[in-house]
């Protein structure tokens, strides 16, 4: 989506994580409070994320990160409906769809043409008939949504720190936000073969 800060090195950050979860499970630890970051740091590499051997972060642990008491030569892989609540909800992944979604709108006016942007991105590769067609019926469903409720367009592309740069056609950007989202959580995106 392009959020991605590259920068190498450096103290570990505290990303996006729900709120309480923390307190419930480090609280007595006397470790502080957790303060989600406020600067390009939020969008750093999970390896910069901060941790606790009692408390890692939710999104690594779904993602079957390892637990760091030992060495592992492989990650277990799993796909289970967790990653998929995760991608389509978390904030993070939200964002980053949504980001996405006005790299299209910024590349081209036609729908088709910002459908095939995203999952070239996502997948590197153009999108079948089949797909596109899908991913077509689909926009326009969530597009004819947030016509009739704008606050529920708005309320979707207001997710996270970072502000969209255009709202000019807000339940077009939210439309594009979810087929983004939608290609984000497919299985050729998110699973290295």
């Amino acid at each position: 989506s392009g959020l991605l800060f590259n920068k190498i090195g450096g103290p570990s950050v505290m990303p996006y994580q729900p709120d309480g979860l923390w307190d419930e499970l480090a609280g007595g630890a006397k470790s502080g409070d957790y303060v989600i970051e406020k600067d390009r740091n939020l969008y750093r590499r999970s390896l910069y994320t901060y941790r606790k051997r009692t408390v890692p972060h939710p999104t690594t642990t779904t993602f079957d990160g390892g637990g760091r008491e030992v060495c592992q030569v492989a990650r277990s892989r799993t796909n289970t409906p967790l990653q998929a609540l995760a991608l389509l909800n978390d904030t993070t992944y939200v964002e980053a769809a949504r980001h996405l979604a006005e790299l299209a709108v910024a590349e081209s006016d036609d729908t088709e043409d910002q459908i095939k942007f995203v999952f070239r991105s996502a997948t590197l590769r153009q999108p079948n008939d089949k797909e596109l067609g899908v991913l077509t019926k689909s926009y326009k469903k969530y597009r004819s949504k947030f016509a009739t409720d704008p606050e529920a367009a708005k309320k979707l592309i207001d997710v996270g720190q970072s502000k969209p740069t255009n709202e000019s056609t807000t339940s077009q950007l939210a439309s594009i936000t979810l087929i983004a989202s939608v290609i984000l959580n497919l299985d050729e995106t998110i699973t290295k073969e």
